[in-house]
């Protein structure tokens, strides 16, 4: 049974920047000190668990009135089996419960863009260039009840 786990701990930290050396590093051959960022103590970090192996993750970072959903990974022998989907609604209740979170950002590859539309997420602008992978802007606007 899969399980998520939200937290900022330093064991969280660990876990959740092996799964990324392990898909960003090696399999997508991007270099460590692009995902070395400096935001993961101050980001929110959600893993899945197969029982006590951590297979996936996200980083959710708070910035004043946004969110920044960032850092999606799933280990190999894991995908395609809805898991990054869990994890970034994960992620995005999570934002989304948070009252002062206008909108929430991502900077995902190119080849994203319309998985990441069909969470909400519209396109703003290219935006970079990570190892040799290009990326594209897109925000999700926090819609909140009328009251």
């Amino acid at each position: 049974m899969l399980d998520i786990k939200v937290g900022e701990l330093t064991e969280q930290i660990q876990a959740a920047q092996n799964i990324r050396q392990e898909v960003f590093c090696k399999e997508q051959s991007i270099p460590c000190e692009l995902d070395q960022d400096g935001l993961d103590n101050q980001s929110l970090h959600f893993l899945v668990y197969d029982d006590i192996k951590a297979i996936g993750t996200a980083r959710l970072t708070i910035q004043g009135h946004q969110a920044i959903l960032a850092r999606v990974a799933i280990l190999e022998n894991w995908r395609g089996r809805g898991i990054a989907s869990r994890v970034i609604r994960a992620a995005l209740e999570s934002a989304k419960q948070n009252k002062q979170i206008g909108k929430i950002l991502v900077h995902a590859h190119c080849y994203l863009q319309s998985y990441y539309e069909k969470f909400g997420f519209q396109y703003i602008r290219d935006c970079e260039i990570v190892g040799e992978h290009p990326l594209v802007e897109m925000q999700l606007v926090v819609k909140r009840p009328i009251s």
